[in-house]
């Protein structure tokens, strides 16, 4: 296999879709699917009516079709639902999620992947989170049955997922490890997933399943370290993504110290040694403003195989970025107006969260203080021991007296956004709620925002996938061509 120099970033809710991937892919370069919320994303394409038919062609190649139509007799609107109606919700996972919500999981992310790889033979790889862990083997197993070549995941430190992918390919039963709060050193949590209970003769069905090749997120030579110890599978590669990146970054190593606008700051203590990663003898991308030509050459030569670029994706045509949106950042970035901040509130996480400066959106104060605090998705729930041993789930952007009544600190909650809701409105899934209230948007990008005025000259509004390839590459292409001239 060939290594792709280029890696689409994986960006969700539903921002790295299924189209951006295929286009990025079939230039040649690594295509990645965002697989965070997409059991939430297919039933809003469902009830939306599916016009284009992408999703219902998906859904019949799904190896095991009485899953299918239980989904389809559920979600499926054929005219679309009614502009006041709200989108039904997935079940909230836990430590035991029912049956059809492991099904519907799968389901999501097979579709995805089987649409970002239909008809070429390009890479496409999907982005998942160590953060939100109790759907990670339902994805997983959903984007292996739709034969993902790569598995990216950030957002913590993922020493389980190699060694869960060699079990999954032989559709063995497998459990993943759960972080819980309050618990002491020798408890052990575990969500279960067997994937002949979920799917019935499935290993008959398909066979084996292609391994795809694991590349963990990190920010430190450390945690490459640590990963490559610790790991109970075989790890294949690194991106290393700086504090420029956009969505959630590492925290500052070191104390915290904060700037007049309450960012943290950064220092040299941040950046990568990279002469110790490449000693490592693993491939290696670079991430988190290296969204231009100069940056990926400095990159090739400090031995990396190239480099991931997410926030150029996330505005051109193909992403699934709601066009609105997309309109008014380009525009932004055109007349140098493009602003974004690192919030150490805004997400649930805990970890430093990029936020574009857009009006309308819960970048917005007065926007986030009128927000009814709702949590009916849930992905980024945490688990905690309650003082009689049983676990209980809470966020700190649900209803503050909800999350102090588990236990939870007032301090906590302040300024946290429901990303869960906020995000999947900006991929244009917004739900409306009770007095015709609609859920508001929240745009992440990385600090590479202000550059993409770029790719609009001549007059141009909007640009595609193949305009931010030619931009990375062409200097190469050229310089490659006038050796072989």
């Amino acid at each position: 296999m060939n290594l792709p120099m280029i890696i689409q970033g994986g960006m969700g809710v539903a921002i790295s879709d299924w189209r951006l991937a295929k286009a990025v892919s079939q230039l040649g370069q690594l295509g990645v699917v965002s697989g965070t919320g997409l059991s939430r994303v297919l039933i809003s394409r469902l009830m939306d009516g599916d016009f284009a038919g992408h999703i219902r062609r998906a859904l019949n190649h799904f190896p095991i079709p009485e899953a299918v139509q239980n989904i389809l007799q559920r979600y499926f609107i054929a005219k679309g639902k009614a502009p006041q109606q709200a989108y039904k919700t997935p079940p909230v996972y836990s430590i035991r999620p029912p049956k059809v919500l492991d099904q519907l999981t799968v389901i999501a992310n097979f579709v995805e992947v089987f649409l970002a790889k239909e008809n070429h033979r390009g890479l496409v790889g999907i982005n998942l989170l160590e953060k939100v862990q109790m759907p990670n083997l339902a994805s997983l197993y959903g984007a292996m049955l739709a034969g993902v070549d790569f598995v990216l995941m950030g957002a913590g430190i993922p020493t389980q997922i190699a060694g869960i992918l060699n079990q999954l390919a032989s559709h063995r039963p497998t459990k993943y490890r759960l972080n819980v709060l309050g618990a002491n050193h020798d408890d052990t949590y575990d969500i279960h997933f067997d994937p002949p209970q979920i799917f019935s003769n499935i290993a008959a069905v398909i066979g084996e399943l292609k391994r795809p090749r694991f590349l963990p997120i990190i920010a430190s030579t450390a945690l490459a370290q640590a990963l490559l110890k610790r790991s109970e599978g075989k790890v294949d590669g690194f991106v290393i993504e700086g504090h420029r990146a956009g969505g959630h970054n590492a925290p500052p190593r070191g104390a915290l110290k904060l700037n007049e606008q309450s960012e943290p700051i950064y220092s040299d203590k941040d950046v990568v040694e990279l002469e110790k990663i490449r000693q490592l003898g693993l491939p290696f991308w670079l991430a988190g403003g290296y969204g231009h030509p100069e940056q990926l050459q400095k990159a090739l030569d400090a031995g990396a195989t190239g480099i991931q670029v997410g926030t150029a994706f996330a505005l051109c045509h193909e992403s699934g970025l709601e066009p609105e949106l997309k309109t008014r950042l380009l525009a932004q970035a055109l007349h140098q107006k493009a602003k974004v901040s690192t919030s150490f509130n805004a997400s649930p996480t805990g970890f430093p969260f990029k936020v574009a400066q857009l009006e309308g959106t819960l970048s917005e104060q007065g926007i986030y203080e009128a927000r009814p605090r709702v949590c009916d998705l849930g992905f980024l729930r945490a688990l905690f021991k309650r003082p009689d041993g049983t676990l209980g789930y809470r966020c700190p952007a649900e209803p503050v007296e909800m999350y102090l009544k588990k236990g939870g600190q007032i301090a906590e909650t302040t300024g946290k956004r429901c990303l869960c809701n906020s995000l999947a409105a900006t991929a244009g899934f917004p739900q409306r709620r009770k007095n015709d209230y609609l859920e508001p948007p929240l745009v992440t990008s990385g600090d590479d925002l202000t550059n993409v005025w770029q790719f609009l000259s001549s007059g141009k509004t909007t640009y595609s996938a193949k305009d931010v390839i030619n931009y990375l590459l062409g200097a190469i292409w050229q310089r490659d061509a006038a050796l072989a001239g």
